[in-house]
């Protein structure tokens, strides 16, 4: 892939920088453009910054175009504030902009989803990101790539409490040897996982990645 064209939504979150800042850095991109609530602070001759509203998508259809698109958009149900905000963001908007840019022949398409995503769990969060992984493979990307990474360690100034606790329960537990494909991944490691797969120009059309995938980017710390 030369000279190509990046899309990425949830450019602001703790994945999302990190593949910004690759992608910024990769010769095989000549342009990122990045689809925020707020514009983040950095500058940069290759990088687009669209400031959207994501109740009205189809406003800005036009700008959707390229060749690849980075969707690591989500939040928790904490920050959303009720179940049905929560879907809005984890599934309509990301569902919504996948579908646009499908229509607008984008070729690739790479997803954050999670771990024992399902569309029948019991559970809201799997559930939801099981459900938008089914309708995501319905569109006609010539590429799906969808990622369930296992637990993610975010930046310093992002982890929250339980987060930092629940990774040195996992620590603990792969030391004892258990739980070895649940070894926390650091979101750098994530990012750098979806450009290499990218790259490789994989023959399947739809690939999908679970935490035994990133046993070679597993944090050492």
């Amino acid at each position: 892939m030369k000279n190509a064209h990046a899309l990425v939504l949830g450019a602001t979150g703790a994945t999302g920088k990190e593949i910004v800042s690759l992608l910024l850095k990769d010769p095989s991109y000549s342009k990122v453009s990045i689809f925020v609530r707020n514009k983040p602070n950095i500058k940069h001759d290759k990088l687009s910054i669209h400031k959207i509203d994501f109740s009205r998508l189809s406003d800005y259809n036009k700008f959707i175009h390229g060749d690849v698109l980075f969707s690591a958009l989500g939040t928790t149900l904490k920050a959303a504030g009720s179940k049905p905000l929560q879907y809005l963001v984890d599934y309509t908007y990301q569902y919504e902009f996948a579908k646009m840019a499908s229509n607008n022949g984008i070729k690739h398409y790479a997803l954050i989803s999670s771990v024992g995503s399902n569309e029948n769990s019991f559970f809201f969060y799997p559930k939801i990101k099981g459900a938008l992984e089914e309708a995501i493979k319905k569109l006609d990307f010539n590429k799906t790539y969808i990622f369930q990474p296992p637990v993610l360690i975010r930046q310093a100034e992002l982890i929250r409490t339980g987060e930092k606790i629940l990774v040195k329960i996992l620590r603990l537990f792969n030391q004892l040897g258990l739980f070895e494909s649940q070894k926390p991944l650091p979101v750098s490691s994530l990012a750098q996982k979806m450009i290499q797969e990218i790259k490789s120009e994989s023959t399947e059309r739809l690939n999908i990645y679970t935490p035994k995938d990133f046993s070679t980017a597993q944090s050492q710390v």
